[in-house]
């Protein structure tokens, strides 16, 4: 039976050491309070679906055990509701009967004893406790309790600092000599000059080089230790330009063009005298690393993006529209809140701009300078999705988990400080990565084809944000990673020089969370090779568009600098230029733009999944994250629905090709340049790739829901589901297949 729990709260590593047990001196867990006769709410308008059970709170989760075990209608397949990992928890609020609110922070104190507790999630989720049955001492304690734990005063107050130093000195006996390295890690840390190296080797950038001058943080706290420069820039030079930059954060490699231009990323110079100067001294050295000496274009993108304030405002109205309010009277009001929150207009706005850089790249030969003002935020999601677009080695798993920890994390994206997770200042608050990930699901979304990992894949991926084990998105930047672990080495008494990513990894390693069957979650059974053509909405498209799809693409170059001078004007203003932008009939266009010419051009061809890819950016073509924002919304909930309809018989068909594969190699062995398969040493059950088998009948399981693999049922419910705008909606609106094709499909 499937455990239909979100994947992140069940992470197989720690599910034997951080079952609910006694408090002993080796716990790595410690249960903080519990309390008896908690009512678990489940319905808005009616109780009778309520569950009655303990609720516990140790200092890494909240759990609910049940004192029956639940009906299959409340949760299926499940005997223990699923915990809640208390780092995740973003507010909540206690009142009790006479009206009496209070929203709890950590050290705060409580005046009055509590009745009812919600827990206001960071992966959306809705909890809600009532306390009228319990002793008013014991439901004020869990709930201070709670708010302690989730609202932490400093890093090494964490859970995951107590659970790596132990698992590091447990599993001593585990790394003997000959082990692999780093774990058997495959995902390059870029923390070495080697992983650069090969980086530099794999895009063949052949002017460009390693530069070292950073070491031990000497020349900026937020750059890595080791990066890539231009083969005619000296480090000396380096160093005398550095303190012009701000925060010291001189010009950074990020890829290389086939073609030889290259795209690089920095932010922006303090000094308006010494702007030019060093403008030029850098463009020559990019220009001189290019075989044909191109030009080079500067884009800044604080003038033509949306700043970090804009995206957590859009965040924040769309959270509330998808997950608190209740749903509006019709479909159109809905759809039409969704539009205003400005969410999907900013992802559009992201993906536009990535576009007219690769534009600059592929159709121009031109390399590309990003510009923000710090470079650590608006240069994290646009240089990762011009290389997504550009890169097909990004659109496998480890090429996609390289791109995170490149751009992301070695780059110096304020994870601490954009993630709140101190909750020490809401203004520096802003879900860059989730609007990233958006981008990514929305490429997906069009060409499900070209992407080795699932919609699951990237849900789990910003799950692990909020859990407090990993290294990966905890610190604002290297240097300061770097001071935290030396600190917890120290105090771990860990031997001095272990690898860093030995004694605590980064969310790379999903052994740690996840089973290797789990993991077949991650895996498209729809990934193929070179090629072949996409399949959307269960037909093979060959994306040939008209003038009026492709021309509304791109229309010219945003604010930008040509070697250092400024050309043109914003073709990307702040607001209402998106939709407007898309209004006139760009099919009576007579003067082509050479960009409108490469759009046409391209769109006009069968789209090849491992090449180049290029969204399409009509507001129709965009759409609501479903498996995102609605995952826990029962309302939202269809059986047997959604995506997952088709990755389901999808996987079973890969299953079965596998298979018959593997029987064949048996007699005939494997065939010269085909995919490699699974070896036929030890049982193939094994070692298979596919999360569903295949199996007769094919039918979905009871268990398959449009929220797979995570479930709904537990969490609050707002209003009944049947017949709700929303719920016709989305029943109207299944991706790829319906389930009515796929039983037709199936006799």
């Amino acid at each position: 039976m499937v455990l239909q729990q979100s994947p992140s709260q069940t992470c197989c590593s720690y599910r034997k050491t951080l079952g609910m047990r006694s408090v002993t001196s080796a716990s790595w867990e410690i249960v903080v309070n519990e309390v008896n006769f908690v009512r678990k709410c489940i319905g808005a308008e009616s109780s009778q679906d309520d569950l009655w059970g303990k609720l516990i709170c140790t200092n890494f989760k909240v759990s609910f055990i049940p004192s029956e075990v639940p009906s299959k209608q409340v949760f299926v397949g499940c005997f223990k509701i699923a915990p809640l990992i208390i780092f995740c928890v973003l507010f909540l609020p206690v009142n009790d009967t006479k009206g009496k609110k209070k929203i709890l922070g950590s050290n705060q104190k409580l005046k009055f004893n509590p009745t009812e507790l919600i827990l206001y999630c960071k992966d959306l989720r809705i909890i809600r406790f009532c306390f009228r049955e319990t002793g008013p001492d014991s439901a004020k304690k869990v709930c201070l309790a709670i708010a302690h734990y989730s609202h932490p005063a400093d890093l090494p107050l964490l859970f995951g600092f107590e659970y790596q130093g132990r698992r590091y000195h447990e599993s001593k006996g585990q790394r003997v000599n000959g082990a692999s390295p780093r774990g058997g890690l495959r995902t390059p840390i870029f923390d070495r000059p080697s992983d650069w190296d090969r980086e530099i080797k794999r895009t063949g950038a052949l002017e460009w080089r390693v530069c070292s001058i950073n070491e031990s943080y000497a020349i900026s706290p937020s750059l890595p230790e080791h990066f890539v420069v231009p083969v005619s820039l000296a480090d000396q030079d380096l160093k005398k330009h550095s303190i012009y930059f701000m925060n010291q954060r001189i010009p950074l490699w990020c890829w290389n063009h086939p073609n030889g231009s290259a795209l690089v990323r920095m932010a922006s110079i303090g000094d308006p005298l010494q702007q030019r100067k060093i403008d030029q001294k850098i463009f020559s050295a990019i220009t001189k690393s290019h075989p044909q000496r191109s030009e080079v274009i500067k884009s800044d993108l604080d003038k033509c993006l949306p700043n970090i304030q804009d995206i957590q405002s859009a965040f924040t109205k769309i959270r509330q529209i998808c997950v608190i309010d209740p749903f509006e009277e019709s479909e159109e009001r809905w759809l039409s809140s969704i539009e205003n929150t400005r969410w999907l207009e900013y992802v559009r706005a992201f993906l536009k701009h990535s576009a007219e850089m690769l534009y600059l790249m592929e159709g121009k030969n031109t390399s590309v300078i990003l510009q923000e003002e710090e470079d650590r935020d608006l240069n994290c999601v646009v240089s990762s999705l011009v290389q997504l677009m550009l890169d097909p080695h990004y659109r496998s798993l480890i090429g996609f988990q390289s791109l995170v920890q490149k751009e992301w994390v070695m780059a110096g994206h304020r994870f601490l400080d954009r993630c709140n997770h101190l909750k020490k200042n809401d203004k520096d608050e802003s879900p860059l990565f989730i609007l990233f990930l958006d981008c990514v699901w929305q490429m997906m979304n069009q060409y499900p084809a070209a992407f080795e990992f699932t919609e699951a894949y990237l849900t789990v991926l910003s799950d692990s944000m909020w859990i407090p084990l990993f290294s990966t998105f905890l610190f604002n930047s290297p240097k300061q990673r770097a001071q935290h672990l030396v600190d917890f080495a120290k105090n771990k008494a860990i031997p001095q020089g272990e690898d860093q990513v030995v004694y605590f990894p980064p969310v790379w390693d999903w052994s740690q969370q996840f089973s290797a069957k789990d993991q077949t979650l991650f895996n498209n059974p729809m990934y193929v090779g070179k090629g072949v053509a996409c399949v959307q909405n269960g037909e093979v498209k060959s994306f040939r568009r008209t003038k009026k799809m492709y021309s509304s693409t791109l229309r010219g170059t945003p604010a930008s600098l040509r070697n250092g001078l400024k050309v043109g004007e914003d073709s990307l203003t702040r607001r209402g230029s998106l939709v407007s932008e898309l209004k006139p009939d760009f099919s009576l266009v007579r003067d082509e733009s050479p960009s409108e010419r490469f759009f046409r051009d391209w769109f006009s061809r069968p789209a090849d999944q491992q090449s180049l890819l290029i969204p399409l950016l009509m507001p129709s073509h965009l759409a609501l994250w479903k498996l995102f924002f609605l995952r826990w919304v029962p309302e939202a909930c269809i059986s047997k629905g959604g995506p997952i309809t088709a990755y389901h018989k999808l996987s079973q068909l890969v299953d079965e090709i596998e298979i018959l594969q593997s029987k064949l190699r048996q007699y005939k062995g494997p065939s010269p340049g085909g995919t490699p398969l699974p070896s036929s040493s030890g049982p193939l059950s094994d070692q298979r790739r596919m999360y569903f088998k295949a199996s007769f009948p094919p039918s979905p399981p009871d268990f398959l829901t449009s929220s797979f693999p995570f479930t709904p049922m537990g969490n609050l419910c707002r209003r009944s589901g049947y017949g709700t705008p929303i719920s016709k909606f989305l029943n109207g609106a299944r991706i790829w297949l319906s389930t009515e094709t796929l039983a037709n499909d199936a006799l």
